[in-house]
Order: structure tokens, then sequence, then C-alpha cells
């Protein structure tokens, strides 16, 4: 006779028993953990609380191509960890009956919640590495919410499940289970391949097998990566007579030819964007700091940039203080040499240390001293 969805004995694999579950659920645990923190950092850079911006550190300066590489990498790695720790458990998913008391009850719809929100915030970041958005719903705020509701869900099953994972912590505390250590094995294996095999978008040593990465830097325009190209954001054509517009207390305009004949300075800089791929470049221009002096901007001000897009998210940035007065924050009007490409901003973008690559503006129009 059925009692449940599948009848006795359905589930015959000797590995699906708590140390093999609560083994995965360390691996698994620690990825969501790194990912969900440098998620959150990469969430602050992007869009601070207005207390926040004027205390956001500018240095390391890769600090954000780090971080924003953990995060990626982390996702991706929690991905194959996930499946493996699913397939453990979910014979304790079809438990019949399915809910013996409203504490029973209670604790099966939070992890209902919990595995729906990994699965959903997981499968949404993995898209968006590809830049590919086949659902209505805004990817960013959607991402960062799913964040908190996928590790508080977490956090409360850890709770709810102290006693058993404590007794299945250490190996000896349990019975040798036939299979165990070649399961774990094989799991360690595949993340460590999709790991291999993705992480070169961000860790240059890593690139000889960058096979399954979304983006390989050195490929794009210069030999950089391009997310939003030029035909793509309507700045095509440049107005000939294009002039910057520098507002603060002293406004002024000037041209490409004259900000040419200012002192010029260079930096080793990373492009470093949200999707997990970084590269270096050296970009030479003029330091968005003198023009900010020769507009008499005070000390401490931020930044507002605006750029030639017409429209876009990102259209226009805002510079806190401690980037606006970093000596190593461009007006970028070449990179490795050469004029900038239009797809790279031409006649010039932002460059900053420890910034989200969509904040780098290109095609840049307008600087506008805040108070």
């Amino acid at each position: 006779m059925r009692r449940g969805p599948f009848r006795d004995g359905a589930f015959t694999s000797a590995l699906h028993e708590p140390r093999t579950a609560v083994v995965l659920g360390r691996w698994l645990g620690a990825a969501l953990l790194v990912c969900f923190l440098t998620g959150l950092t990469s969430h602050l850079l992007q869009d601070p609380p207005h207390w926040l911006a004027p205390r956001l550190p500018s240095r390391p300066v890769d600090g954000y191509r780090i971080t924003q590489g953990l995060h990626v990498i982390s996702g991706i790695a929690a991905i194959p960890l996930t499946g493996a720790k699913l397939w453990t458990v979910y014979p304790r998913l079809f438990e019949w009956p399915p809910a013996r008391s409203v504490l029973h009850a209670l604790e099966r719809l939070g992890i209902a919640v919990l595995v729906a929100a990994v699965l959903l915030e997981l499968c949404t970041g993995l898209l968006n590495t590809l830049q590919w958005y086949p659902w209505p719903f805004p990817f960013r705020q959607t991402h960062f919410w799913l964040a908190w509701l996928a590790i508080g869900g977490l956090l409360i099953h850890l709770a709810v499940k102290a006693p058993l994972v404590a007794r299945h912590w250490r190996a000896r505390s349990t019975p040798a289970v036939a299979g165990r250590r070649g399961f774990l094995t094989a799991v360690g294996a595949a993340v460590g391949a999709v790991t291999l095999t993705t992480a070169g978008q961000t860790v240059p040593w890593l690139r000889a097998v960058d096979l399954l990465a979304p983006r390989r830097p050195g490929q794009g325009a210069g030999g950089l990566p391009v997310n939003r190209t030029a035909a793509q954001a309507g700045t095509v054509t440049v107005p000939t007579d294009w002039r910057l517009v520098v507002d603060g207390p002293r406004p002024f305009r000037i041209g490409l030819a004259e900000l040419r004949r200012l002192p010029q300075h260079e930096a080793v800089l990373p492009i470093a964007c949200v999707e997990g791929w970084s590269v270096s470049a050296r970009w030479g221009g003029v330091r968005v700091a003198d023009l900010l002096a020769r507009a008499g901007a005070p000390p401490g001000a931020a930044v507002r940039v605006t750029s030639l897009e017409a429209e876009g998210p990102y259209r226009v940035s805002e510079l806190p203080a401690p980037y606006a007065a970093d000596p190593l924050t461009l007006l970028a009007l070449r990179v490795d040499g050469e004029e900038l490409s239009a797809d790279h901003g031409f006649p010039a973008r932002i460059i900053a240390p420890n910034r989200p690559g969509v904040l780098q503006t290109k095609w840049v129009a307008r600087i506008e001293v805040l108070a």
C-alpha cells in the first residue's frame, strides 16, 4: 500500500544519511556565506546609503575585482554542491505525512522557502553572468532581497537542525557508510572542475583553462571585453564640438584638445564587472581631482558624472568623495597608449580604483560638484 508519494523502500542508497548531508552542508554553507558577503559588498558599492557613501574606500585598487570575482566563483561552486545536497536529503522532503504537528509544518515550510530561494538565487545569478534576463522583474533588486531570504532561511534551518548537525559533525562519531568517501570525492572534483574552468575570467593565472566562463578577458576592442557598446548605448556619434562641462563654484567647459594639453597621468586599473570578469589596463588622462580643483570644489566634495547616453540605468553615476579625491581616479582619454575607441567611451570616461565596472561611466558629458 502507498503511504505517500513513493512506496516504502523507494530510496535505497545508503548515502541518504545525516553524515553525508552534514559534510555537504558545511561546504555549501561556506560557499553561500562567501557569496552572500561579497554580494552585499557589491550592492553597497553600487548603491550605498547616504551615510556610507563618504566612507567607501577607494583602496585597495583591486578590492572590487577580488570580492566580485569571489562572489561569482563561490556562486558557481554552490550549484553542484546544492544539487548534491538536495540529492542526499530529498527522501526527507517526501516524508509522509507531510506535517505531523504545527511546529513540523512550520519547519517544512521554512525548508521549502530556503530551497526555493537558493535555487532561484543561483539560477538568476548564473544567467546574469551571461547577461540573459528572461524574466520581467529587475534583476539586481530581486537578487539582493532573495539573498537575504536565502541566508535568513539558512540560519533558521541551522538553528533547528543544530543537535543533528552536532551529532554528525565529526567522522568518528558516525558509522562508516559504503560509498560515502567516493561520493564526496566526486562532488569535490565536480566543484573543482567548474571552478577551474570558470575562474579564469577573474584570476589571471587560470586563463589557460578558462573553458566554461561566459567571458574571455583579452577579447574585445583593444583586448578589453565590452558589456555595453556605443551602438547599444546610442552614442555612436559624438558631437564634433564636444566639450566637457565641469560644474562647480567656478564652472568651465573644456574641449578634447585642451584636455590633452593638461598634465597627463597614467594608472594601471582593472575593469571589474558584476558578471564576474575583470581585466587590467593602463589608462591615461587627467586626474578628476585636478578638474575639481580648477572648478573650485571644496575638500571632501562628491561628484555626479553624466554620460552622453540618452538613457540607461547607469547613465548618471556618483563618485563619492574618497574616489573623487584619489589621485588614481582619472578622466581617461587613452587606454594602453591608444585613444579610446567608441566602445570604450570616446572621447572620455571615468576610471577609478575599487569600483564596479558599471559605475566607470563612459562617454562623459558632464562632471558636477555636489555639496
